[in-house]
């Protein structure tokens, strides 16, 4: 997935202040990322760069926003929410942790290696798998204690059973 380093105009902000606000991002990215925003879209990931202070804010204010409006069945426009309330500097008084609690707002490579250690059982896992991960562009792996390494979404659709003779197997 995809970090505020990866973005077009990153270089324009200072990297300590980038580093900063990637750490909250992380937190918030795979949620964001479910609700619809598209990090792709410019003016998305100007709203993003540009938000300094309440930048953590904004985010849980479009969030709980998108409950809110899921709760009573209304439309929700996800790349031009985040672009308002970064531009606005929404603020979070309607903002509870539980969100974040949601399922479908999990980091993909953390659930895969969870789902890995309940299949193989957490011994073998933390034997073949060495890291579960992405890169700043979003790029999703496994890499297995052998050197190899194969996408997220190929680890997937090989089933655990012929993932793991994959994993065992010498070069």
């Amino acid at each position: 997935m995809l970090c505020l380093k990866s973005f077009n105009e990153a270089y324009l902000c200072e990297s300590e202040e980038l580093v900063a606000r990637d750490d909250i991002f992380s937190k918030y990215k795979y949620a964001l990322a479910h609700i619809g925003v598209d990090f792709y879209q410019e003016d998305v990931q100007e709203a993003l760069l540009n938000r300094i202070e309440g930048f953590e804010d904004a985010i849980r204010a479009t969030l709980a926003y998108w409950y809110w409006l899921k709760e009573y069945s209304r439309p929700f426009y996800r790349n031009a929410c985040i672009i308002q309330a970064m531009n606005e500097g929404w603020d979070s008084r309607y903002w509870k942790d539980s969100y974040l609690d949601n399922p479908n707002f999990k980091n993909p490579c953390n659930i895969f290696w969870e789902e890995a250690g309940k299949v193989w059982g957490f011994d073998v896992r933390n034997q073949i798998i060495a890291d579960v991960n992405s890169d700043d562009k979003g790029y999703e792996y496994v890499m297995f204690r052998n050197g190899k390494t194969i996408s997220l979404l190929a680890a997937r659709r090989l089933g655990w059973e012929r993932l793991k003779e994959y994993a065992l197997e010498k070069y």
